[in-house]
């Protein structure tokens, strides 16, 4: 793979990558429950759009700093207040959390006007820009409404992948793309990002994304499979080889791409692409290292008797005039 006069990939490439496949099956293993450790203890930092509660963008007439008015906002008692600049120095986004009595986006009308008024000063006055508002039974369905995305999303690959493959095809597949979306969740958790809709959002294409990569090595296994007469652990490693220039590539401009959203998309954005961008890392590697050395492992071996019926079907459905 060259890109002008570099070469990313050397061709023909032989790593040994089924030859350390215990090493990476460990390591995975940690991340795995590390991540589930993180989100199960400390828990995401969801925004408002999960818990309820009114964002506020203010502009000051001059540039004010961040900690100044998060001071300003505790000493008036409001509770649970989230200070972020947005665009320039002057303007800032203040998001603070509903009570738990309020269920009604109204309701949040008078927490605007007490949290301008906590945030301006004689000297430099705040005017508002915008508010949004959510009521916590709006912010209680979202929450429903991202868990059943998610597991029809999950689902829907499990059977595409049982029916496009073999079934233990499928269920590494599933777990290699669970993986890839738990570490890039517990990354959000441990470090305490905002957890808003467009990190929903960019976990869903991470899904994908994942998906998409684990297909593109199982179709050559299975071909390989089919085609040499070699022991599996050659096979997974002739299968990763030949696709390692192809999954390099894509992950790489789709993280490009992705990067320049992140730079120039604005605050809005930025969760969606911090979110994409760390999910293309995650995805690409265990596409590359986890997801054949699995096919290795108990119920999951996959052998090549697995695969000849199924090849037999296809090669008799190809003469049928």
């Amino acid at each position: 793979m060259k890109i002008f006069p570099l070469s990313l990939v050397p061709a023909n490439t032989r790593i040994d990558f089924m030859r350390f496949r215990h090493v990476f099956i460990t390591i995975a293993a940690l991340a795995f429950f590390g991540a589930l450790a993180v989100i199960g203890t400390k828990g995401f930092n969801f925004a408002l759009d999960f818990t309820g509660g009114t964002a506020v963008n203010v502009r000051f007439a001059q540039p004010v700093s961040v900690d100044e008015v998060r001071e300003r906002l505790q000493a008036a008692e409001v509770q649970n207040a989230q200070v972020q600049t947005f665009g320039s120095g002057n303007d800032l986004l203040i998001r603070v959390r509903a009570a738990d009595d309020i269920a009604h986006v109204n309701d949040n009308d008078e927490l605007s006007r007490h949290v301008l008024e906590a945030a301006s000063t004689p000297d430099n006055p705040a005017q508002v820009l915008s508010t949004e508002s959510i009521g916590s039974q709006v912010s209680g369905d979202l929450r429903q409404n991202a868990i059943y995305a998610a597991i029809f999303v999950l689902v829907g690959f499990l059977l595409y992948i049982s029916f496009r493959f073999e079934w233990k095809f499928a269920v590494v597949a599933s777990i290699t793309t669970l993986f890839d979306v738990l570490v890039v969740a517990g990354l959000f958790a441990m470090t305490g990002r905002e957890f808003d809709l467009t990190v929903l959002a960019g976990l869903l294409s991470v899904m994908g994304f994942s998906i998409n990569d684990t297909i593109v090595v199982f179709d050559r296994v299975r071909e390989n499979f089919r085609g040499m007469r070699a022991d599996p652990l050659e096979v997974f490693n002739r299968s990763i080889n030949q696709t390692l220039s192809r999954t390099i590539i894509t992950s790489l401009v789709f993280f490009l791409s992705v990067f320049a959203l992140f730079l120039y998309g604005g605050g809005s954005l930025e969760g969606l692409a911090l979110t994409q961008m760390l999910g293309a890392v995650v995805a690409t590697l265990s596409s590359i290292l986890i997801a054949c050395p699995l096919l290795t492992y108990g119920v999951l071996r996959v052998t090549k008797q697995d695969l000849l019926p199924k090849a037999r079907d296809e090669e008799a459905l190809a003469r049928r005039p």
